[in-house]
């Protein structure tokens, strides 16, 4: 595995699989009527931007095949996104890609974030605790049960 930062011209390829992990992975946690538009919506328009100033890395196998991804808010020291394929899990890619976007945060400050219901044992074993669940109003219309966190 290889980590290097992320491109703006990747944006829809990382948005496919960001898609591919909403469907697969969060639909254990949610109900098919909150996957279905949060499947759907398209990236927002923040997300280009955090690419092009440098906060996202990827994780590509050594034929640049893409495994995973991580995108942060530098401004406000937040875990915008953090996905890995769901094929390759349990390989130690997204606690990767949760460390180089960590380094790339403010030290001095919380790293904060809003996690997924199935993605909240993850941030605890990435050394997050849970401030308060949270409501958290996707663009798509929906409202998804998340965990705020923070770590530091």
């Amino acid at each position: 595995m290889q980590l290097r930062r992320g491109r703006t011209d990747e944006a829809d390829v990382l948005w496919a699989l960001r898609t591919r992990c909403v469907r697969e992975l969060c639909s254990t946690a949610y109900p098919p009527d909150v996957i279905g538009p949060w499947a759907a919506s398209p990236p927002p328009a923040h997300y280009r931007a955090l690419i092009g100033q440098g906060g996202c890395i990827v994780a590509e196998d050594a034929h640049g095949a893409l495994l995973g991804y991580g995108v942060i808010d530098q401004a406000g020291n937040e875990i915008d996104a953090l996905f890995v394929d769901p094929d390759q899990g349990g390989r130690g890619i997204g606690m990767a890609l949760m460390e180089a976007l960590a380094a790339l945060g403010d030290p001095l400050r919380p790293l904060v974030l809003s996690a997924s219901l199935n993605a909240v044992p993850f941030y605890r074993r990435a050394g997050f605790q849970a401030l308060r669940e949270e409501a958290y109003a996707h663009p798509s219309g929906v409202a998804l049960a998340s965990v705020r966190m923070q770590r530091g």
